[in-house]
């Protein structure tokens, strides 16, 4: 059974925080889903993701492509989260309890400075809390990630 992480994004934006939570999960060998619905977002994102690091990039593909059940990370919105380890919720993106249940990890990241996406990750934890599904809840301090809350 998986969990749900909530990164509070404060000091990185998400355009640093995605590709450093994707490296991770691909670390533990993990297949990831980026899940947004703004396709503007996802482009960028997607570019981004083609730019890597100064050591590499981040092998992807956007959804949709004829090589999508091929890709270790996909960015998508209506993409089914079957065949992820790690399902990463962007842009305020909808995850079940089942998902959380099915994957080994979601990463749910949001923008601190935002209130309506601070309101929506609020309400994303309830809704997952209350269906059972444990939560850790992430915000950075002094450009330092601290764990706030566990449920």
């Amino acid at each position: 059974m998986g969990s749900a992480y909530f990164y509070h994004l404060t000091d990185s934006p998400l355009e640093a925080t995605l590709p450093m939570l994707i490296g991770k999960a691909r670390g533990a060998g993990w297949r990831v889903l980026v899940r947004g619905p703004d396709p503007a977002l996802l482009k960028r994102l997607d570019d981004i993701l083609w730019q890597g690091p100064e050591d590499g990039f981040t092998p992807h593909g956007m959804a949709g492509g004829p090589h999508d059940a091929d890709q270790p990370v996909l960015l998508g919105d209506a993409v089914p989260a079957d065949g992820f380890a790690c399902i990463m919720s962007v842009g305020g993106a909808e995850v079940s309890p089942d998902e959380v249940t099915a994957a080994d990890r979601v990463c749910i990241l949001f923008d601190g400075h935002d209130g309506a996406a601070l309101q929506h990750a609020r309400g994303q934890w309830k809704a997952l809390t209350e269906a059972g599904c444990s939560a850790q809840y992430w915000a950075q301090e002094g450009g330092r990630w601290m764990k706030k809350a566990e449920k």
